[in-house]
Order: structure tokens, then C-alpha cells, then sequence
């Protein structure tokens, strides 16, 4: 299969390659976005690069006044028919569903690779989407995320500007009911992240029931390749304390590290030196409790983990 160029590479670039390339993070982080998987997103992205090489009879230039807008559209409608592949494969996946996390590299301060360069939204974020429609989605993210008009929506999806209207109108009205508009601080963050891995870790019963919200959940996708594994989310604060301090599963030695995980500080737990499980808190809006808790050990989902430098 043909590779996709990328950045750095020593392959010659043809000036149709070159567009494809200055507009690559733009395409992941639309169809990331749109799919929360980033093995599907690739996949997408070679789709998309063989549709605009073959496009013209091998010319993709030709007769394209905005190239960004052709790609972006292609891209998308890729990403449509992709969902419905997604969707099959999550109805027999074992225990629960979340998003492939973007993981950044340890000294990752600047924008330096897919996981910061892309505009990606909290893996919270990326879980309420999964209840939207796909065109629902596609508005949404194109809008809210990429802040794309109406006008233009309507053109990448085929839609009439009525429509998309209401798809956007209906897709906000979603988050919002499910997600607070105002989102803590990132020192609060980070505060909250560590305090909750040293009470966790320590098994301190005492300040995991101060930093847990009431009504908490706690969802824990292993893919069904981790054991134990708990196969549905744990509701409660209760529930949950005991969860974390039973010691269940987990490597013998874990090491913890925190890294920027969809853009938020979060913390990723390593078994030597390869990636276990990626750990996203969301906390109330005022950032003082943890209100979900989101632990992605499916190993399938990791593979794209930075490893950890031993």
C-alpha cells in the first residue's frame, strides 16, 4: 500500500504531495475527532490520499480552487462511511467502549506531534460524542471544534444550510446537558491528578473519599485482554474507593508518569518500560472532586503510547 508522506521524510515531494502534506494535521484532527480512534484515523487518512492521487486521472490539482476544502471534504465522507465500521465493531466489543488517547511525549511543551498539534477535544468530551449521530458529529466538530460556517459544513457534508442548522442546534444542545461549560483550571488539573494517584497508589481510603465526587463513575476499557477487568462502569463513591484499593490486576512494579493526554494533564501507568494504562480524570467544574474516572488498558489502544525511557 502506498505510504502517506509525512514531515521529515527524505521522499521527494511533487507539489500535489507537498498540499497533501501542509494539510495533514488539519485532516487528523478532523477525522480524530470524528472517530476517537487513531488506527481508524490513519486508516482514513490513506484513504483520503489515494481518493485526491487519483483524482484527475493523477493531476489533483487540476480544477481545484481551495485544495484545503477538497481535502477536507474527502476526508470527512471518509470518515462517514468509516463510522459505520466503528459502530459494528464496538456492538461486540467486550466490556466498555472508550476513545484511543492522544499521548504526548514526556518534554512535550510545545506543539510537536499529533497528540498537541491536532485540535483535539478531552477524552471526556470524546465520550459524550460518541452518543451524537454521525452527521451530528461531523457538524459538530467542524463547527465547534474547527470553527467551520454553516455554509461551508453544508458543502463537505452535502447538506443544505437548513440542515446543518439543526444538526448543530440539536449536537450542542447534547454536550451541553452532559457537559459543563466551564472546565478547571490545567494546575487543577495536574493537582487533582497527582493527589488522586498518591491516595490511589497508597491505598488511602480516607483521601480517596475527600477527592471523589458522590456521584463518580469510574470506566475501565481493557478490550477484554486485561484481567481483571471490570466489564461495566462502577457508579458510586463508594463503589469506586473500593475498586481502586482492592489491588486487582495491574503490574507488579507500576511505574506512573504524568503526560498531556488529549491536550490535559493526565497520567499513564507503565509496566517496565511499555505503556499499561492510560488514566483521564474529569472534575467538577469547580475541580475540586473527580467526578469520572477513565482507564484505557486495552493494549490495541496503547500501541501509538510513547514508551517510557528506562
Amino acid at each position: 500500500m502506498t505510504e502517506i508522506p509525512v514531515p521529515g521524510t527524505d521522499a521527494p515531494l511533487d507539489e500535489a504531495t507537498g498540499v497533501f502534506v501542509d494539510h495533514r494535521e488539519l485532516l487528523f484532527g478532523v477525522v480524530y475527532n470524528m472517530l476517537g480512534s487513531v488506527a481508524d484515523t490513519e486508516d482514513v487518512l490513506q484513504e483520503t490520499w489515494l481518493s485526491w492521487t487519483a483524482r484527475g486521472g493523477g493531476a489533483p490539482l487540476a480544477g481545484i480552487d481551495n485544495p484545503r476544502a477538497y481535502l477536507v471534504r474527502v476526508a470527512v465522507n471518509h470518515a462517514l462511511r468509516r463510522r459505520a465500521v466503528i459502530s459494528r465493531r464496538q456492538e461486540t466489543y467486550v466490556g466498555a467502549w472508550l476513545p484511543e488517547p492522544l499521548v504526548a511525549e514526556e518534554d512535550a511543551d510545545t506543539a510537536d506531534g499529533p497528540a498537541l498539534r491536532s485540535e483535539s477535544v478531552s477524552l471526556a468530551m470524546l465520550v459524550v460524542l460518541e452518543s451524537l449521530t454521525p452527521l451530528e458529529r461531523a457538524v459538530f466538530v467542524l463547527g465547534e471544534v474547527f470553527g467551520y460556517p454553516h455554509a461551508e459544513i453544508a458543502d463537505i457534508i452535502d447538506r443544505s444550510p437548513a440542515a446543518v442548522r439543526q444538526l448543530a442546534r440539536r449536537a450542542r444542545e447534547h454536550v451541553h446537558a452532559r457537559r459543563p461549560r466551564y472546565e478547571a483550571h490545567p494546575r487543577v488539573r495536574r493537582e487533582a491528578t497527582e493527589r488522586f494517584v498518591r491516595a490511589a497508589m497508597g491505598g488511602d481510603i480516607t483521601a480517596l473519599m475527600e477527592i471523589l465526587a458522590p456521584d463518580v463513575t469510574a470506566w475501565t476499557d481493557a478490550g477484554g485482554k486485561r484481567r481483571p477487568a471490570n466489564l461495566r462502569p462502577v457508579h458510586g463513591r463508594d463503589k469506586v474507593t473500593r475498586l481502586l484499593t482492592s489491588g486487582r490486576g495491574g503490574p507488579d512494579h507500576p511505574v506512573w508518569r504524568y503526560r498531556r493526554v488529549n491536550g490535559d494533564d493526565a497520567a499513564v501507568l507503565f509496566d517496565g518500560d511499555a505503556p499499561f494504562a492510560v488514566l483521564v480524570l474529569d472534575l467538577t467544574p469547580e475541580g475540586d472532586r473527580v467526578r469520572g474516572i477513565y482507564v484505557v488498558a486495552n493494549p490495541d489502544k496503547l500501541a501509538h503510547v510513547p514508551k517510557e525511557t528506562v
